[in-house]
């Protein structure tokens, strides 16, 4: 077992300040070895029809478990699975409970209470730099090719088929489970377009006739698949001025692997590496800030800055990810900051080893590795 010792560490700080943890991440991103990993943890499997009969009586179980610290692996089996965190949030603070999950707690109906103020969520996003420290392989190249999820990015290959049983596992399990939608046709056939042209500006009604569904039911896929963690969506930043797109959102998919599959990449050419590379920025973002509040911006001369980090209170930092610092292009930049003079900038690039800082018509620019960023960004978030 490969021990990730940052993510425990994470979950283990959440305990400090609370005795329910939501531990949400896609499938098959090793939710469950994560929570096994854990020191002094019983383990249920809420799929096992045995587990499910035991928490029928929340009370009592909870009872029994008085001093423990338990996993209920897989909660959205359960009936009513928010019933046994908010009983044991609010009358058996004793009891430390680490729940797993496909989905944001509360995104479908079966969640009858989010459990505000009673919980800490850890999101664990596909495999980072620290994970791959863990794994022992520190390959980005093979990480951004193979993608985040541990199983196909351990394995010697990985053949089409196991895509297609993660496809099938995902609908059945947290589709069909959470939100029982009925067209598994149109809806898998908007996933396979959406990891397709991933990192592209989403509109709707240009995937309403390849998915043979109205424009609002795209909008509602799209909303199943970003609860569910599989896209994300990137929302523009704005102040609502004449010159900025203010509504379109871009739309990156969960792995950088699913990305390569799906464009039929069975090698990387260097083309390719700047697309996985602003994923894989993404990724770590996620990762480290815990939320999916991160922006783009872009205006109607078609400038554009990756993506835009602003924390309440705060000017707003830009972050371009180039996997080379000299394809840098610095004009959406500078056009950015005319609109907003105040903020940090951030070139995040794989081929630097320290970072150093340019001044380019008036813009400053930190050029960073991003180990590097993710440091600076985490450090000014906890401010």
């Amino acid at each position: 077992m490969y021990l990730r010792a940052e993510w425990i560490q994470r979950i283990e700080d959440a305990f400090l300040g609370c005795s329910v943890v939501w531990l949400k991440g896609v499938r098959r991103v090793g939710k469950t070895v994560l929570a096994r990993s854990l020191p002094d943890m019983d383990y249920y499997d809420c799929e096992l029809p045995r587990t499910r009969r035991l928490l029928e009586d929340p009370e009592g179980f909870l009872r029994e478990a008085r001093g423990k610290r338990i996993v209920l692996d897989e909660i959205h089996r359960l009936g009513n699975p928010s019933e046994i965190l908010k009983i044991g949030a609010d009358h058996y603070p004793d009891v430390r409970i680490l729940a797993t999950g496909s989905s944001t707690l509360g995104a479908s109906s079966r969640f009858r209470d989010t459990l505000s103020g009673r919980k800490r969520t850890v999101w664990l996003t596909p495999m980072t730099l620290a994970d791959l420290r863990a794994f022992d392989r520190d390959d980005l190249e093979h990480r951004l090719h193979r993608g985040g999820l541990p199983p196909f990015f351990l394995a010697q290959s990985v053949p089409e088929s196991e895509y297609q049983d993660w496809l099938d596992s995902y609908w059945a399990k947290d589709i069909q489970e959470l939100f029982r939608l009925e067209r598994r046709t149109s809806f898998q056939r908007l996933f396979e377009l959406v990891v397709a042209q991933s990192g592209g500006i989403f509109e709707a009604t240009r995937f309403a006739a390849p998915c043979e569904i109205n424009r609002q039911t795209v909008s509602n896929y799209l909303a199943v698949l970003e609860a569910t963690l599989v896209a994300h969506v990137v929302r523009p930043f704005t102040t609502r001025r004449s010159t900025e797109l203010v509504a379109a959102p871009k739309v990156y998919a969960f792995d950088t692997g699913f990305v390569c599959f799906a464009r039929g990449w069975r090698e990387l050419r260097p083309d390719d590496l700047g697309l996985l590379w602003e994923h894989l920025v993404l990724n770590e973002l996620h990762a480290s800030l815990q939320t999916q509040r991160i922006r783009y911006w872009r205006d109607k001369n078609k400038h554009e800055v990756d993506f835009v980090v602003q924390e309440r209170g705060r000017s707003p930092d830009a972050i371009e990810c180039k996997w080379s610092a000299t394809e840098f292009d610095p004009r959406s930049l500078v056009a950015f900051r005319r609109q907003y003079p105040k903020g940090r900038n951030w070139v995040v690039a794989a081929d630097v080893d320290q970072p150093y800082t340019r001044r380019v018509h008036g813009v400053e620019a930190q050029y960073v590795d991003l180990k590097s960023l993710v440091a600076q960004v985490a450090a000014s978030g906890s401010r």
